[in-house]
């Protein structure tokens, strides 16, 4: 028969172990609905096609109508609008008399379905159905536009989960041999992803190797700063990898809403978190000519470098403590992989 001790003792370590999964859900109800429940757009970019004082009248009027919810100007020409859109200096340009609206569904399908509300309304002013054209049409394999956010979401698990295991079952092993797991375990889950990404799901049709080297910046980036982490945080850093990884990252990657239709917070969040880097990474060699490529790689590459740094200081904070690290058991490490399964 159970004792009154032992069962208090019992439920101190449930509750122990009951702490982490109520962290997360209280994180992801924050994080997901925060970035998600209200999309509404602010400082949209969009442009009124022409010249002469209609235009400038129709754009003043849009602009006044929508207050900061629009950032409405003019540019002098149909092909002056759609070099704009795939640059990604506007998101929806209204050429009026036809009237026409030109998106890049392919950049964001929400983005697009936001701007052509606005411009079906005005449309409706001319009594004349709307004609959409999309200049940069996501590939047949993705009609929503987002299959790179998804590819995103299985590269990010693959990766953080794995750090449970190199930082549980490796802790024994020397930081320099982690750390070179931890990189080949990159390669092995971006090849995955490629394959995803390409033959399996046809989300991207060409610069196959460019994915392969876009999602290897990124998820190396993940496993190093895990691995790193899981010296300092234990059985903790699988919280602090879905805080960074999954309710910050999925949540301002710009794979469901781009920043302009996301509150403050989450739409700054975009210009430098890991996940926007790697989404709009792709989207530039796959869509959009390379637009500001370089700085999206420069992105996944700064986080690349963080993981190095916390490896380094990781390995010199275990040479200085040089405590004998015990082999975790079996039920230590199904334990810190639970943990590790996003809600």
């Amino acid at each position: 028969m159970t004792s009154s001790a032992d069962t208090r003792a019992t439920l101190r370590h449930l509750f122990g172990h009951l702490f982490v999964p109520l962290i997360m859900c209280i994180g992801m109800g924050f994080a997901y609905l925060g970035a998600f429940h209200q999309p509404e757009p602010h400082e949209l970019r969009v442009a009124v096609v022409g010249g002469g004082p209609q235009t400038q009248v129709l754009a003043q009027t849009l602009k006044d109508k929508a207050g900061d919810a629009l950032d409405v100007r003019t540019v002098p020409s149909r092909d002056a609008a759609t070099a704009q859109l795939m640059d990604q200096k506007i998101f929806g340009a209204y050429v009026p008399g036809s009237p026409e609206l030109l998106v890049a569904t392919a950049g964001s399908d929400t983005t697009a379905t936001a701007v052509q509300k606005v411009f079906t309304d005005v449309a409706s002013t001319q009594h004349a159905p709307l004609k959409v054209t999309d200049v940069a049409p996501p590939a047949k394999g993705d009609p929503t536009a987002q299959g790179l956010f998804f590819l995103l979401v299985a590269l990010s698990i693959g990766s953080y989960t794995s750090v449970a295991a190199i930082g549980g079952a490796g802790a024994p092993l020397p930081m320099r041999l982690r750390a070179l797991i931890a990189v080949g375990t990159g390669a092995i889950v971006s090849a995955i992803g490629t394959l995803f990404a390409g033959p399996v799901f046809h989300l991207v049709d060409h610069d196959l190797p460019a994915v392969f080297g876009m999602s290897f910046l990124y998820s190396t980036g993940i496993l190093l700063i895990g691995v790193g982490l899981h010296t300092f945080l234990k059985r903790f850093t699988m919280l602090a990898m879905m805080v960074l990884f999954v309710m910050l990252n999925f949540t301002t990657a710009g794979g469901v809403f781009r920043p302009e239709l996301q509150n403050g917070f989450f739409a700054s969040l975009h210009s430098f978190w890991t996940g926007a880097g790697f989404v709009e990474g792709v989207r530039s060699f796959v869509y959009f000519d390379n637009h500001n490529l370089g700085a999206h790689i420069l992105t996944l590459a700064l986080w690349l470098t963080a993981g190095a740094v916390l490896i380094s200081l990781a390995a010199l904070h275990e040479s200085r403590t040089r405590t004998p690290v015990p082999v975790p058991t079996h039920e230590d490490l199904e334990q810190e992989l639970e943990e590790a399964v996003p809600a």
